[in-house]
């Protein structure tokens, strides 16, 4: 009760917890702190990305712009884990509806890094980025209602 009192009156816990602890249970981290590392690590993850894209034109471009466009795909994916808790972010990630667009993504991002530092394979590094991009969009999506309906409807009339 004294604790609903204190999220109730705006008042910040002080319990003496790490900041391990607090990330790990994102319930004891207070709804503002929660929603300030949410935008944090979301905006410095599009940032990752949009830094990345620029680094391209570069010489070694190819291999900047896979590392950093995936730690920003990893970032932004990891921004969630602020709202809802990482144990019930990875309960929601492997779910059956998002199961298939998780695999992807995570096995793109894998993919992506071996492409340009193992295989030394540019267009295969810029293909996975594609597809870590398609992945992404795809999952995020599937958290909007019908929203995967939705886009399907309209690729199939567009094509028809």
């Amino acid at each position: 009760m004294d604790k609903l009192r204190r999220v109730l009156s705006g008042q910040e816990e002080n319990e003496e917890l790490g900041l391990t602890s607090q990330v790990l249970d994102a319930s004891t981290l207070s709804y503002s702190t929660r929603v300030k590392w949410f935008i944090i690590c979301f905006v410095s993850g599009i940032l990752c990305s949009i830094l990345g894209t620029a680094l391209l034109f570069l010489p070694k471009g190819t291999q900047l712009f896979a590392v950093f466009y995936t730690l920003g795909n990893l970032a932004a994916l990891s921004s969630t884990c602020f709202l809802m808790g990482p144990l019930k972010q990875l309960k929601r990630m492997f779910e059956p509806t998002r199961l298939l667009a998780t695999c992807v993504m995570l096995l793109c991002f894998i993919l992506t890094l071996c492409s340009v530092f193992w295989w030394h394979k540019k267009g295969l590094a810029i293909v996975f980025c594609i597809l870590q991009f398609l992945a992404m969009t795809w999952y995020s999506i599937s958290y909007i209602p019908f929203a995967r309906d939705a886009v399907l409807k309209c690729f199939t009339s567009c094509l028809n």
